[in-house]
């Protein structure tokens, strides 16, 4: 669904107008966006819809693990494989992962 004019507003007003633009979240379905300083910034969501799209997020990154598992399989089969050493060196070469959770 669009974001239509009315359903985008300042942040400076949503204070004052946050009983009524939740409503309309609830009550129609549709997203608000509150803006700063002209540009997005945060959204408003019916928490159920909020919780539907957590779901969604989790079953896509469900899908990419399947797909991963899926493709190392197809590479076992086809010995495409690493003995030891050469897993310890491409491990090694890795850049360190960044936790985005911590």
């Amino acid at each position: 669904m669009p974001v239509r004019a009315t359903d985008v507003v300042p942040i400076s007003e949503a204070p004052a107008r946050l009983t009524e633009l939740a409503e309309d979240v609830v009550g129609r379905g549709t997203e608000k966006v509150l803006t700063k300083n002209g540009a997005s910034y945060v959204a408003l969501v019916d928490a159920r819809k909020l919780d539907y799209y957590h779901a969604l997020e989790a079953e896509h990154a469900g899908l990419l693990l399947v797909q991963a598992a899926l493709e190392g399989l197809e590479d076992a089969a086809a010995g495409k494989v690493l003995d030891e050493a050469e897993l310890d060196r491409a491990l090694t070469a890795l850049p360190p992962q960044i936790d985005k959770n911590a």
